[in-house]
Parts: C-alpha cells; structure tokens; sequence
C-alpha cells in the first residue's frame, strides 16, 4: 500500500530549503544610482537601478529588474545625446562621500548668475524654472541627492561661489559670461550658505541658503540613531562657533615682489586759482587696483584715484563747471565710482559712475559753495573701497581766492583693516569683519604706515615761513584728533568752512571720517615736528608724519638746556 505525500509538507520543505540557501549565500541587495551617467550630462537620473553585491552579471541584473533595467538604460541613452548637443562648461569636482542613499535620490539642478546693482546691490539672480529673478533665491534637495550648479558670471567682476560645508567653490570668476558648474552629493540635512567669498560682496548681499531635507543614519557602536534636519542644524551650528573660536590668523602670501608705491607726496597739489572768473573745467580721473607697499616688507591690494593715495587734489573755485570722467582702468578687478562731497546732486555723481573695468562714466556739475570737501568711492562695499584707499581731496576757493602762504600740504588720514595683525610681512589680506567692528591694523597718513616720516616724503620748510595744511579723514570709520607736536594753529578753519571767520589758537582740532579742516601757522622755531592723531597710540600702528623747518635758532621763543633727547616722541 503505497502512502500519499501530503503536498502541503512537500512546499513547506521546498521553502524552507530556499530561505536556508538564501541565508547561507553572502548575497545582498541594495539600490545604487546609475553610475555610467557623465557628471556633465543635463538630464536627472530618476529611477535607481537595483545591482546585487556579489558576483552578478549585468544580464543577471537585467532579468531580475525587468524594465526598470531597460528604462535606466534608455535614460542613459537620451543623456548621452544631451551632452553631445550641450556646449560644455566646466565642472568642479566634489570629493564622494559614503552616504546611505533613499530609492527617491535624483538630479536637481539650478542656474545662479552675478548681478550688480538692485537691492542688495550685489546678489545672484536665478535663472529658470521657480527661481528665475529671484535674488539669492532657496536651493532645495534631499539627502543623497546629486546638486549640479550652474554659476554664471554676469558682468566682468570678479566673484565667487563657495559652500563650505561640502567644500564645493567656483573658483574666481573674472570674464563676463565665465560659467562653471560644480556637481556635488548633499549628504547631510540642514541649511548650508552659498556665496561669494570676495571681500565686501557676502556682507552686502551675494548669499543665499541651499536647504537640504531628510535624515541621515548615524551609529554609535552598533546602536542606530536619526538625526533630524533641525538636529543637524543646531550641530552645525555648535560645530562652527568651536572652529570660530579656535580660528588660525591665516599665513600671509609672500609680498609681492613689484610692488609700487602708493604714497601721494603731501607737497603734490595744484597752485591757488587765485583771482580769476568762473571757468568751464574738464576733469579726467582714472580708478586703479595697485599692489602697493604698506610697510617694509609688507604689501597690500590698494584701490586708488590714479595710482596714488590719497588721489589727486582738485582745485576749482565757486562757480566753476566741471566736466567729471571717471575711466575704471581695464586691469581692474571690480566695479568703482565717484562720490564728491561739493556736489549738489544724486550720490554726489555716484549714480553715474557705477564703471565697469575698461569702461568710463561722466557727469557735470557746478560748484556752487566754497569749502574743502572729501571725494570717494561709493561702490558697494563702500567701506571696503575706502579703507583701500579712495578717498581725496576738492577744494572749491572762494571768489578772489585764498591768501598766499609760502607752502601748501595735502594730507589724508586712513585706516586698514588686514587679517593678518600689524607688523606682519609678506602681501596681507582684507578682513570685512574687522572693519565691520571697527579693529583698525593700521592708520595712515597717505596711504602707508609711517609714510610720511620717509625722507622723500616728509614736508620741509625753513624758519620763518607760513604753512597751511589741507587736512582730510578718509576714513572710513575713525575720527582723528588732528595734532602738530610742538606747534600751535594760528587759524582752523573748522569743518572746513572758508567763509566762516577762523578758529585761533587751536591746539587739536576734530575730523570726522569723510571730513576736512584747513590749519595754518608759522615756522617760529627749527627742529622736526610731528603730524598726529592725538589719539596717540595710533602712532604705534604708522600713523606719524615729519615737519621739518630748517634756520636759525630763535632762543627767544625756544631754548633747549643740556643735550636733546628724542626718545619721547
């Protein structure tokens, strides 16, 4: 008598047998995305295609997927098409970071270009889809997904993009329409700032946010956690105030070895106007980025009026017309205008001055109050560009003029603002931040750290002769206490009023940043007197300049007893 097999026993055994086969094989499945696909292809890689561990075949891969392996393969073909058509720019690389990847990760990609001018005035501006004219519009993705970022340069300016935390940047953009794109994978939740790194252009607008949803896995000896997006941004936050607090003052480059000097000789100005009727007067100005030497040893980035620091002083008397062109040089990296304190007029003529490098702006105006007033640069960071130094002086004389002396001096107070601290050698940088808090490295007159105590630019007279010192504050931020050690100002002309009656007998006189003062007196007594702020530590950062009079003593007025010393000052 034959038994009957149960066949419900018989599939029982067959599946057991099956998952005992499958546990016992190092096999494993997981999906991965498609990586044939060029990283300059334009097309997103939306459906993953799932590839075993062990050794599987790609025939293998395509039974066991089916259409979803044949749909990939399409996506790829249609890419490959779109790249051959797609003028190429460059990519930037981003380094691959193991990140556990949802079957949902794809392509997203966005288009951001510079632009000047708006509110902020500088920004970057979307380009298609939902962000397109949107000033430094919200990038979204997912964790794991893949970011391709086009940048695109909208004017001959130079810029940047970074994003640190993915140690993604562009690079410096200098060529209008210079494109790159960067391609990175977002492995991490949060809300990452993207913008450009050149000094001013974050802290007046180029930023915005890519914000990254999702949850990555985090294990912590074999015990498995989820971060939040809100989680992983109160980290990043607690980890970037422990890297702010133990900040390294970055190294300074090497000085550069033919660097100019930028410091305008206080005894290079125009003769009085003297007495003469109004004039039609045409007036050319070119802005320059120098390499100049700061200090011996040390040399800075300079933005200037012609070359020098201060710029040139230009002298016209009330009533004059001026016909005012400002040629941006063409070596020049960003964009510069022209604020003059003696016009009455929108910006001071900034608004039609905004140049581009190798381009020219111009206005007129007339002169219509006397005075000593302040000239600058009003392009944004307006800070930035004065600190650098452009800044100078224009003296509008009354009708018949000033009354003559027997020397003029053109003298401009400045501060810098390095990373790197006061002393240091080498080619120091810009810091926004310290001059946002006002932390001066250096203060100048002229444009150099003790550029006036130089033998070929210190101020020489001769006992006996009158001097008048035209007197300004570029700025941008320090008030100077405007000193002479050991002499006294016969006449201030306060604020720089010339037709108010003049202050005498005046030891320190006040200049606010972006004002001015006329000081004259008279060389009793020989000897070499000191130019100061009496804010008097500041001569310790190269803030001092040198009077010498030369002549005969004059015991009545001055006389030493025993042997000079000079330590003190």
């Amino acid at each position: 008598m034959k038994t009957k097999i149960n066949p419900n026993i018989v599939t029982a055994l067959i599946g057991a047998l099956a998952i005992l086969i499958l546990a016992i094989l190092p096999i494993s499945v997981q999906y991965l995305p498609n990586t044939h696909v060029a990283a300059s292809e334009t097309a997103p890689v939306t459906e993953p295609v799932a590839v075993a561990a062990a050794d599987v075949t790609q025939k293998d891969v395509a039974q066991a997927t089916g259409v979803q392996a044949e749909a990939a393969h399409a996506h790829v073909a249609q890419a490959e098409v779109a790249q051959a058509e797609v003028a190429q720019a460059p990519v930037a690389e981003a380094k691959a970071v193991p990140v556990e990847v949802s079957a949902e990760a794809h392509v997203v990609e966005y288009t951001l270009r510079t632009q000047l001018g708006g509110t902020p005035p500088m920004a970057f501006v979307g380009v298609g889809g939902e962000i397109d004219g949107v000033f430094n519009p919200e990038l979204k993705a997912n964790v794991g997904d893949t970011v391709r970022l086009t940048v695109i340069n909208g004017d001959p300016v130079l810029h940047d993009l970074k994003i640190d935390e993915f140690g993604v940047e562009t690079g410096q953009l200098t060529q209008d329409e210079q494109t790159v794109v960067l391609e990175f994978v977002v492995t991490q939740p949060g809300e990452f700032e993207y913008y450009c790194s050149i000094p001013g252009h974050r802290e007046i607008g180029m930023k915005g946010l890519l914000s990254v949803s999702g949850s990555v896995a985090a294990s912590d000896e074999g015990a498995s956690d989820e971060m939040t997006m809100d989680e992983h941004s109160a980290a990043a936050g607690r980890s970037d105030s422990v890297k702010a607090q133990n900040a390294i003052v970055a190294a300074a480059a090497p000085a550069v070895a033919d660097a100019a000097s930028i410091i305008r000789n206080p005894a290079d100005l125009p003769g009085p106007v003297g007495n003469r009727g109004p004039q039609n007067i045409r007036l050319d100005l070119t802005t320059k980025e120098v390499n100049g030497t700061l200090a011996d040893g040390t040399t800075y980035r300079y933005m200037t009026f012609d070359g020098q620091v201060p710029g040139p002083m230009i002298r016209v008397r009330v009533g004059d017309t001026i016909e005012l062109h400002l040629h941006n040089d063409a070596t020049s990296q960003l964009p510069h205008s022209i604020d003059l304190h003696a016009v009455t007029g929108p910006g001071g003529g900034a608004v039609f001055t905004q140049v581009m490098p190798g381009s020219e702006g111009s206005f007129t105006f007339q002169a219509l109050q006397p005075g000593l007033y302040v000239y600058h640069c009003a392009t944004a960071s307006i800070g930035h560009h004065i600190s650098s130094g452009m800044y100078g002086l224009i003296l509008v004389e009354p009708e018949g003029g000033l009354p003559p002396v027997d020397h003029e001096f053109y003298v401009m107070q400045g501060e810098l603002y390095t990373t790197q601290p006061y002393g240091t050698q080498g080619n120091l940088d810009f810091s926004h931040e310290k001059m946002l808090n006002e932390d001066a490295e250096y203060f100048t007159f002229n444009g150099a750290a003790g550029a006036l105590t130089l033998d070929e630019y210190a101020m020489r007279t001769q006992v006996g002769d009158t001097v008048r010192i035209y007197f300004g504050v570029g700025g941008p931020n320090a008030t100077s206490a405007f000193h002479v050690i050991g002499e006294i100002f016969d006449r201030v002309y306060d604020q720089a009023s010339l037709t108010s009656a003049p202050l005498t007998d005046v030891q320190t006189t006040l200049v606010p940043p972006g004002g001015a003062t006329v000081v004259e007196f008279k060389m009793d007594v020989p000897g070499r007197y000191i130019l100061v702020d009496h804010a008097l530590s500041r001569a310790e950062r190269g803030l001092a300049g040198y009077l010498y009079a030369e002549g005969a003593e004059n015991p009545t007025i001055f006389q030493g007893h025993g042997d000079a010393n000079d330590a003190g000052h």
